[in-house]
Order: structure tokens, then sequence, then C-alpha cells
């Protein structure tokens, strides 16, 4: 098989489902060396065959998981994710065609996607979960032909997060870091992007400065958002925040963290199956393709409109231990009821 740049490779003995295993060794090499040592014990312990992929270039993520999918076909396994929900995106991006099992070794700051299926953000623990996990259907979002886990949005968020990531180059991956990126953003120029959108074949335009698709309940619980409960049924819930000065942006933001975004007059929110939106004037944008700025699970892209948010037609199989079914309703756990060790709400 084809080797992937900058991935270090390591097989293991063969008994029951092989996990080909790809980790984001990109933060932090001292962290990534104990993560990756401790993946490799859990696993040669308990006799799992296992393939071990560690990527140093968060830019060479995509191509390591095609080639993981590639060993996992061959071996008749599991894909397995360890990393923030950007590394889970990138990876569930190429197993999710593929039809194969994916697991989840939840290791970023928020990790909505792992923890709203009850999955430890503990290394030690979410390892032994992965042991004894089976597949259950889940389902998950598109954008156009990119898919997400948690969310996607345009606007001011993916801007915010740009700043945040700049701010985190800087400064180092704090909490007080990313709150100081996040006032900034707010802080700054506001633009009132104007936007054509069609749902269910009714068409209107809106004025907008950040339009939020959100597919995780736990994330909507969290921010306040009343809808979170259509989320659990499989649809995708939509958050749009109407153009305000900048005390008003300061109070949403005030209220996100309280978890009670929901409930500002500013803020429209709806669940919906499939929405189709086109960005016409004041959007940031390049002009050679007209592409605008995207933010899915956390990481910025840009895509050309319209944009198209849906329900994937496949699910992903994700992995998850048996007892994780019995938490909540449908295996999806109460966003109060799971992981103790879980962010505050001004993670959101």
């Amino acid at each position: 098989m084809a080797a992937v740049p900058q991935v270090q490779t390591e097989q293991g003995a063969a008994t029951a489902l092989p996990l080909v295993v790809v980790l984001n060794a990109g933060s932090g090499a001292t962290e990534a060396r104990e993560r990756l040592a401790r993946v490799r014990a859990a696993l040669a312990q308990a006799g799992r065959p296992h393939d071990l992929m560690a990527v140093e270039d968060p830019a060479h993520l995509r191509e390591a998981a095609d080639e993981a999918v590639r060993r996992a076909r061959a071996l008749g396994g599991a894909v397995v994710a360890a990393g923030g929900d950007g590394t889970l995106n990138a990876v569930a991006q190429a197993v999710l065609p593929s039809g194969l099992p994916f697991g989840v070794l939840p290791q970023g700051t928020f990790n909505y996607f792992g923890r709203s299926h009850g999955l430890s953000t503990d290394i030690d623990q979410a390892l032994q979960g992965l042991l004894r996990a089976q597949p259950r259907e889940v389902p998950v979002g598109r954008i156009n032909d990119r898919l997400f886990l948690v969310n996607a949005s345009v606007g001011l968020y993916p801007q915010l997060l740009e700043d945040r990531e700049a701010f985190k180059a800087r400064f180092g991956r704090r909490r007080w870091v990313a709150l100081g990126a996040a006032l900034l953003s707010v802080l700054g120029e506001h633009r009132q992007c104007e936007i054509d959108v069609e749902l269910a074949e009714a068409r209107r335009a809106l004025r907008t400065t950040t339009l939020f698709v959100g597919v995780n309940p736990m994330q909507l619980e969290r921010l306040g958002i009343t809808q979170a409960a259509a989320a659990r049924d499989g649809r995708l819930v939509c958050v749009l925040v109407k153009p305000v000065g900048t005390r008003a942006m300061l109070g949403l933001l005030l209220r996100g963290a309280l978890g009670q975004l929901g409930e500002a007059m500013a803020v429209d929110s709806f669940a919906f199956d499939r929405l189709t939106v086109v960005p016409w004037r004041g959007w940031p944008r390049r002009r050679s393709a007209r592409a605008v700025k995207v933010a899915i699970d956390g990481e910025v892209t840009r895509l050309t409109p319209p944009l198209v948010f849906a329900r994937a037609e496949q699910p992903l199989r994700l992995l998850v231990p048996p007892e994780v079914v019995a938490a909540g309703e449908d295996g999806h756990p109460s966003a109060r009821a799971v992981c103790a060790d879980a962010p505050d709400a001004s993670d959101a």
C-alpha cells in the first residue's frame, strides 16, 4: 500500500475486530507520545489486532484517513480517530462512504461528538470502552459534499474561530486565550450579510451576522436552543443571529455561555431536514471562486454557494460501549448526565 507522508505505523497481534487507529500527534509532542503509548499498551494488553497511524502534520489527516480505510477494509476491521472534533471530522469523512465501523478516542477541548454519545474524554476509560464497543448507527449532517458531526456555520462564527486559532498560536491553548479572542471578534466589525434561504420549497430573504446549523444535541442544549430535542430525532437545527450592535452582541455571547441563547430576541432557531442558503450581498468571500468561509466542526474552510444543509443519507456506524445505549433515549445521553470531566457551558 502507498505510504502516507509523516505517518508512523505499527502492527499489532490479531484476535477479534482489528482496529486501525488514526491519532493526531500534531498538538504537543510530549502529550502525543504519551497518548500513543497508552493506546499501544491497552490494545496490546487486550490482544486486539491493531495498526497505529500517528499523523504529525494535521494537513495530512485526510490522506491518512483514506489510507486507514484501505487498511481496515483489508483487515476486515474498523477505523478509530483519536483527537478533537476536527480530527474526528476528517477521519469520519473518509469512513462514512465505506460503511466501516468508526471508533472515537476523544482528545480535544470540546469533544461534543464523543461526549454526546457517552464516550469518555479520559483516554484510558475511552480505550476500555472501545475494546467492548459495537457499531450503532448515528445520524450526521452534510453541507454540500462535506460531512459535519457537530455543526457547520457561516458569517461571524468562522471569523471567531480563525481569531481564536491565531490567538492560541501566539499565546497558547488556554481558556482565557479563547475567551479573549471571542471578545475581540465580537467587538470588531459585524457585517450584516444578506441571504436567500430556501426551506420546504419556500424562499425568503434574510439578514444575519451568523447562520449556525447544529446536529449535536449536547451542544444545542448547552447553548439553550429549545429545538435540541429535534437533533436527538436526527433532524438539523438552524440558529440565526439577527444584526445587532456591539453591546447586544456581547449580551448574546454571555447568554450562550449561560445556556440561554435561545431566549434572546435577536436569535431565531428552527428544526429542518434540508436548507439551501445563497449568500448574495455583504458576505465575505473570494471574488475568484465566489467561495464563502464556512466553519465545519471547528475547522474553517471555503465552499462555493449554494450551501445545502441536510442530514447525510448514510448514517455513521459509531462504535459505542453496551452501557451507553442504556444511558439515555436512543443511546444519546443528556448533556447534563454524562462526563463529569466535561468543559463548562462557556466552551460552546
